[in-house]
């Protein structure tokens, strides 16, 4: 089929910023794309050639737009799957297809597919209800500490709890659960898989991540992560396992735990583009965009392999703002050599809202360490 400069349409549910750098591909490569997405500020309303504002989990909304395209894909999960069912049903391209986003979708699903394909996993139980769960806490059969997840809906860090003793049960929302046992881990790692639709496959080498200690949130994505080569060559093994599980098309993103004994434990996955592989930009000689891209249309994939070392730092609105958005210092570190902001076009900052990010690149690993810090130090996401 001919894509470029032609009149095949790339249909994206979700205009976030994920779908507004994917749009930098797609216009490179002249590809024609019809965005939908519920805010009329979302970043996609810019670079797509036809953006309509709907909601995502909407039947019809889906369906109307997998009917004016050739190819349907996500930048978020959170869509309308029966639509979607009925698009494939009908003979469209929908990727990934339905039934991976069914078995990504809940993170009880998720945990409960890992079990059954002898994929390692922290040991957790499911709950109906968080009043199943307070029964089990008082008996003593869940212990405490645990990590509690909801298994829907769950963000950037939302929908996510570390639970201590009793009472931090009382703050938590009623829905369905996961407890899961707290790993003692050395870091965070994350894989992502491409994989095409005629099955061609690739891995990107594992990026290390550094969370904020209160948001909970990514703060720094560093690549290649400073671990042993035969943990590296383990994490991207089973990375490799759970797409092949997954029978996904497009990029997997797999994030994992390293633990103290050196054991790769998956924590959970997202079947888009991902935070952790926004350092590909500057950093990679095919970026996660375009391999996605590329993935989905089943052109060839491109290389994997990074150039130079690269970090991501998240940019997120600071505590106290809200409002207009004003990136303070923006100049100062861009004055730097190697540091490459991307801003998401979202006119509005509040409080750990990811507003953009900065990439860092460089020959040396520790010097870029060091940059990023610095990057960290000077910009501030804060309103008028």
């Amino acid at each position: 089929m001919n894509y470029f400069s032609s009149d095949f349409k790339l249909g994206i549910l979700g205009g976030g910023q994920l779908g507004k750098m994917m749009l930098t591909e797609t216009r490179k490569f002249d590809i024609q794309t019809y965005v939908v997405d519920p805010s009329a500020e979302a970043p996609c309303q810019f670079g797509a050639t036809k953006f309509f504002q709907g909601s995502l989990n909407d039947y019809q909304t889906v369906i109307d737009l997998g009917n004016q395209v050739d190819i349907l894909t996500i930048e978020i999960e959170n869509v309308n799957l029966e639509a979607l069912e009925t698009l494939e049903n009908e003979g469209k391209k929908v990727y990934p297809s339905p039934k991976t986003l069914r078995l990504i979708s809940n993170k009880g699903n998720q945990k409960d597919f890992y079990t059954q394909h002898n994929i390692p996993t922290a040991p957790y139980k499911r709950f109906s209800t968080l009043e199943a769960l307070k029964a089990e806490v008082e008996n003593g059969s869940v212990k405490t500490p645990f990590v509690w997840k909801a298994t829907e809906g769950g963000y950037d860090g939302n929908g996510v709890k570390v639970v201590r003793k009793t009472e931090d049960l009382d703050t938590l929302p009623e829905t369905e659960c996961i407890a899961e046992t707290m790993i003692p881990f050395k870091n965070e790692l994350a894989v992502i898989v491409a994989r095409s639709a005629s099955g061609e496959i690739k891995t990107y080498p594992v990026v290390e991540m550094e969370f904020h200690p209160e948001a909970n949130q990514v703060e720094y994505v560093i690549c290649p992560a400073r671990i042993d080569e035969t943990v590296s060559q383990k994490a991207r093994e089973i990375a490799l396992k759970v797409s092949k599980a997954y029978n996904h098309v497009g990029l997997l993103a797999v994030e994992m735990f390293q633990t103290k004994d050196d054991e790769i434990l998956v924590n959970e996955v997202a079947p888009r583009p991902h935070n952790s592989g926004h350092y590909s930009i500057e950093a990679s000689y095919t970026s996660q965009f375009e391999q996605h891209i590329r993935a989905i249309l089943n052109l060839p994939l491109g290389n994997t392999a990074s150039k130079v070392a690269g970090i991501m730092v998240n940019l997120v609105g600071e505590e106290g703002f809200s409002g207009d958005v004003v990136y303070e210092n923006i100049e100062k570190i861009m004055a730097i050599d190697g540091v490459t902001p991307h801003i998401y076009g979202k006119r509005e900052t509040r409080p750990f809202r990811k507003m953009g990010h900065v990439t860092i690149v460089n020959e040396n690993m520790t010097e870029a360490r060091k940059v990023a810090q610095q990057v960290k130090e000077t910009i501030r996401v804060i309103s008028k």
